[in-house]
């Protein structure tokens, strides 16, 4: 029988390893993958933003949000640093509160995380898919394509269904349900927006920077701003995978949803209109196409200009009516976008949902249904904003399960 098993060897994964390790326990993790960390590596293109100087509660979402304020007592960014200083990685912090490693490779963090493994005598096996659970007595029984392994001690991290190509599987959920435990739906988050809109290919490939705007069918009003990439199938872009969560939320309860966006954030409607009445030309029989590439790419011209019906007026046109220019400023300042879904789990960077955390003791993270049972980072029905939120609440997870554990 081993002492403790840990089925997963991702980030809250091999932190619970190491701090159960170094504890004296004697720790084995069975990785489905034929390659560890593969999430890890793909994480802030290769970067790793490995977690937020500002981890604060409102980056942080679950059904349950009671859990959250209990889950993070006594944790913040510097537990996060002191860990990873401990296995001999510095981190170095960037805009937007984001940290990274010092060398700014994903690969830097998983190879020291293993390396720390290897060194505590923490055994690694890949290439094992656990079929079943079974609480056996006071024991567990792990069966997989291997074998079988039993243990008094259990911690579930195998992730969620984002990013499959990387291993996302739900396969934790599965095992939280073979033990009794009940589980919140999920959906992608931090994910591309698709539409059914006419004509997308026009705007594809601008990118541009954008404040886009969500009004909830509550009357909510939710407001992201960076930069959004306009696509053949849709909308990307950091704004866009920001906001992707409430629209994600949206779209489950109608077909289909709508996002306004303001081309030029940086000046209000009554600037802009000021800057464009500036610049008309009295008779002039310049195409309002032309004459609109001085604000705006291109590509965005004629999406404005249509509904309007203004693709064929020149200049002289707006000169003499005031309230057609206004048109064309609200329209730019207030960009309808239709969605009605998303690039699926393959584009996500999270899944929402998870294991229901009213079945588990936040300051352990041991279940409340099964004596020696824990779970870790993106199993449970918890995710975060992007930024290191989601790195962070996984580091948590494993420092919480390996010193209580």
């Amino acid at each position: 029988m081993k002492e403790l098993i840990i089925i997963g060897a991702g980030a809250s994964g091999l932190v619970t390893a190491i701090v159960s390790a170094r504890r004296g326990k004697k720790v084995l993790i069975l990785e489905k993958n034929n390659k560890i960390g593969k999430k890890l590596l793909a994480t802030g293109n290769g970067k790793c933003n490995i977690t937020n100087q500002r981890p604060t509660l409102e980056h942080f979402y679950s059904s349950n949000p009671h859990f959250i304020k209990e889950f993070f007592e006594g944790y913040n960014y510097q537990s996060i640093k002191q860990f990873f200083k401990s296995i001999g990685l510095e981190l170095i912090e960037a805009k937007e509160g984001k940290v990274f490693p010092m060398s700014l490779q994903a690969s830097s963090v998983v190879e020291l995380l293993v390396a720390e493994c290897e060194e505590l005598g923490v055994q690694i096996l890949c290439e094992i898919e656990v079929q079943k659970i079974k609480k056996i007595k006071n024991f567990y029984e792990i069966i997989h394509n291997k074998g079988i392994e039993k243990t008094k001690l259990l911690v579930i991290a195998t992730g969620n269904l984002s990013a499959p190509q990387l291993g996302g599987v739900d396969d934790g959920i599965n095992f939280a349900k073979m033990l009794g435990h009940t589980s919140i739906k999920s959906f992608p988050s931090l994910v591309q927006l698709t539409s059914s809109m006419k004509k997308l290919e026009r705007m594809a490939g601008v990118k541009i920077e954008s404040r886009v705007t969500l009004v909830t069918k509550s009357g909510k009003i939710i407001q992201r701003q960076g930069d959004v990439l306009f696509t053949t199938y849709g909308i990307s872009g950091l704004a866009i995978l920001d906001i992707s969560r409430f629209v994600m939320i949206e779209l489950l309860k109608k077909r289909s949803v709508k996002l306004t966006i303001d081309l030029i954030p940086k000046m209000s409607q009554e600037q802009l209109f000021a800057l464009m009445r500036k610049s008309l030309v009295k008779k002039s029989s310049k195409p309002l196409t032309i004459w609109l590439q001085g604000f705006i790419n291109k590509k965005l011209i004629l999406p404005i200009l249509e509904p309007l019906k203004l693709e064929n007026e020149t200049l002289n046109t707006l000169y003499s009516n005031r309230e057609k220019l206004d048109s064309i400023v609200y329209k730019i300042k207030n960009f309808e976008f239709e969605v009605n879904g998303s690039r699926g789990y393959k584009g996500a960077e999270i899944a929402t949902g998870g294991v229901d955390t009213k079945e588990i003791n936040p300051k352990t993270m041991e279940s409340k249904k099964h004596k020696g049972v824990y779970f870790t980072g993106e199993v449970l029905d918890v995710d975060g904003d992007r930024g290191g939120f989601n790195l962070h609440f996984a580091w948590i997870c494993g420092l919480k399960v390996g010193k209580s554990i």
